[in-house]
C-alpha cells in the first residue's frame, strides 16, 4: 500500500483494500480517492451560506439587541467573531483536502488511534445538542405551516408537559425528515445546500422589507441606540458576546474536514470559506439586527424568535412561506453543521459496528435526550450558557490539533499509519497524552468560572484561553517526532 503525491499537493492511497481489515477503517472513515474530490469554490460557498442563513444566527443578532446593543455595536461583534474563527477553520480545513480525510481520523494523529475519541465525542456532544435546538426550531415552522394551513391544528390534540401535542408532532416529523436525509447520504446534501441558500436568502429579504415598512423606514432603526452607550457599559457584555460569536462555528472549526475532504484544490475550499463565512453571518445577521429593532418600534418590545414575530401576523398565506422557509433553513443547516460530524465521530468510535448513517440516528436521538426547549428558553441562557460553556472545551481542541498539524507535524501524515492500530499514531497504548493533558487543562481553566465566581473574568474569554492555553502546553510537552518522508 504506497501513498500517491500529486502535483497539487493532494495525496492518495494506491489502495484501500488492506485497510479493509484494521478495526480503525470503515468506508465512511476512509480516505477520499482524488477521482471523488469533485467539490468546487461554490459549493463551499454554498454550504456556509446554507449554514449561515439559519434561525440560530438570526436568534444571535436579534439576542445581541436584546442584551442592549446598539445595531452597529451588534454588527462589529459579529463580523469581528466570524473573522476570528475563520482562521482556525481554514487551518484544520487543510488536511481534509491535502489527505482526504474526515475530523476524526485527522485528530488520531493529534491525540493517538484511541485517544481521538476524546476530541471526537466532545464534538459529537456538542453537535447532538445543536441537532436538537434546530430541530426544535423547524418543528415549530412546521407547526406553524401546518397551523397557517389548519387553524385548528394547534390545540386539535390537547397539551404534553405545557406544549401543545401538535407541536411535539411537528417536533417529531421535522426530526424525521432530517434523518431521511441523512441516509440519503451527501449527495443529497450537496442539491439540498445549493438550492436552498438563495431561497432562503430572498424569503429574509422579504422579512426586511416588513420591518421597513412596519418601523416607518431605515431611518427609525438606526437611530434607535442601545442601552450601552459607554466603554464602560458595553465591555462587560461585548466580551462574552464575542467568545460566544466564536463559539457559535467553533464546532466547524474543528471538523470541517469532513466536508474539506471532498476539496478539489486547498484554493477552492479556501476561497469559497473565505468568502461566504463572514460576509453571509454578517448579513443575515444584519438582518435579523434590523428586524428585531423594528420589532421595539412596532410592538413595543424585543422579539427576538422569528417564529414568535410571524405569529403575529394576519395574513395566512404569509405566516405558511415563512414557516416553510425557515423549515428549508433549518434542514439545510442542521444536516450540515450537526449531522454529518458526529456521525462520522460515532463511527470513529465504533468503527466495525457504527456506519455514517447509524451515526447520524444516533445524533438524532441524543438531540432529543438533550432538550433542547430549555436550551432556548431565553435569549441570555442561548448565549451565556450554551455558547459559552462549550467553547472552552472545543477551543482547546482546535488548539491542541493546529500546533500538531502545523507547527509539531509541519503538515506531513502518514496515510496508512492513520488507520493502523500498530502504526506511529498508537503513542502510548493508543494514547498521546500530552494532547490530552493540554486538552483537559485549557478546558478546566476555560470553564471553571462557570461554577467559580471568581474565575468568571476567565470565563467570559473561554474560547480564546481553552485555545491559547491547550495550544501552548501541547507545544511545550511534545517531543518533536521525525515526519514521515514525503513532503507538504
Amino acid at each position: 500500500m504506497k501513498e500517491i503525491t500529486h502535483d497539487d499537493g493532494r495525496v492518495e492511497l494506491d489502495s484501500t483494500e488492506v485497510l479493509a481489515g484494521s478495526p480503525l477503517w470503515n468506508a465512511d472513515l476512509s480516505p477520499v480517492p482524488i477521482a471523488e474530490r469533485t467539490w468546487r469554490t461554490w459549493d463551499y460557498a454554498a454550504l456556509w451560506i446554507s449554514m449561515a442563513h439559519c434561525i440560530p444566527t438570526y436568534m444571535l443578532a436579534a439576542s445581541l439587541i436584546a442584551a442592549g446593543m446598539s445595531w452597529t455595536q451588534a454588527l462589529f461583534t459579529i463580523l469581528l467573531g466570524n473573522l476570528i474563527v475563520l482562521a482556525p477553520i481554514l487551518l484544520n480545513s487543510h488536511a481534509g483536502t491535502k489527505y482526504g480525510i474526515p475530523f476524526p481520523v485527522l485528530a488520531r494523529a493529534s491525540y493517538g488511534t484511541i485517544g481521538a475519541n476524546l476530541p471526537a465525542l466532545l464534538r459529537a456532544v456538542v453537535a447532538c445538542g445543536w441537532f436538537g435546538i434546530n430541530a426544535w426550531i423547524g418543528g415549530q415552522a412546521l407547526h406553524f405551516f401546518f397551523r397557517a394551513l389548519a387553524p385548528r391544528w394547534h390545540n386539535l390534540l390537547g397539551e404534553v408537559g405545557g406544549t401543545t401535542t401538535t407541536t411535539w408532532i411537528s417536533f417529531l416529523l421535522f426530526w424525521g425528515l432530517n434523518i431521511f436525509v441523512v441516509f440519503r447520504g451527501m449527495d443529497l446534501l450537496r442539491r439540498v445546500e445549493r438550492w436552498a441558500a438563495p431561497f432562503v436568502l430572498i424569503m429574509a429579504a422579504g422579512l426586511v422589507v416588513w420591518a421597513l415598512n412596519a418601523a416607518g423606514g431605515l431611518g427609525a432603526i438606526v437611530e434607535r441606540g442601545g442601552k450601552l452607550g459607554t466603554f464602560d457599559a458595553f465591555f462587560p457584555v461585548f466580551v462574552p458576546a464575542l467568545t460566544a460569536m466564536v463559539g457559535f462555528w467553533s464546532t466547524l472549526s474543528l471538523n470541517m474536514p469532513d466536508f474539506t475532504r471532498y476539496g478539489r484544490s486547498q484554493r477552492e475550499q479556501a476561497v469559497g470559506q473565505a468568502i461566504a463565512l463572514p460576509t453571509t453571518m454578517t448579513l443575515f445577521a444584519a438582518m435579523g439586527v434590523l428586524v428585531t429593532s423594528a420589532t421595539v418600534i412596532v410592538y413595543g418590545k424585543e422579539i427576538w424568535d422569528p417564529m414568535e414575530l410571524v405569529a403575529r401576523f394576519d395574513n395566512k398565506l404569509v405566516v405558511a412561506i415563512a414557516a416553510f422557509t425557515v423549515v428549508v433553513a433549518t434542514l439545510s443547516v442542521n444536516i450540515a453543521a450537526n449531522v454529518v460530524s458526529p456521525a462520522n465521530d460515532f463511527a470513529n468510535a465504533f468503527p466495525r459496528h457504527i456506519d455514517f448513517k447509524r451515526g447520524g440516528l444516533l445524533t438524532g436521538l441524543f438531540g432529543i435526550l438533550m432538550q433542547p426547549w430549555r436550551l432556548l428558553a431565553d435569549p441570555s441562557g442561548y448565549i451565556f450558557n450554551w455558547l459559552l460553556a462549550y467553547s472552552g472545551a472545543l477551543g482547546s481542541i482546535a488548539g491542541v490539533m493546529i500546533i500538531d498539524y502545523w507547527v509539531i507535524k509541519r503538515r506531513v501524515l502518514s496515510l496508512p499509519d492513520l488507520y493502523d492500530p500498530n502504526g506511529r499514531y498508537r503513542y502510548s497504548a493508543g494514547w498521546n497524552w500530552p494532547a490530552v493533558i493540554a486538552t483537559v487543562i485549557g478546558a478546566g481553566v476555560a470553564i471553571i468560572g462557570r461554577w467559580v465566581p471568581a474565575m468568571s473574568p476567565v470565563y467570559d474569554y473561554a474560547w480564546f484561553v481553552g485555545f491559547g492555553l491547550a495550544a501552548a502546553l501541547y507545544y511545550l510537552l511534545s517531543p518533536r517526532r521525525a515526519a514521515p518522508s514525503h513532503h507538504a
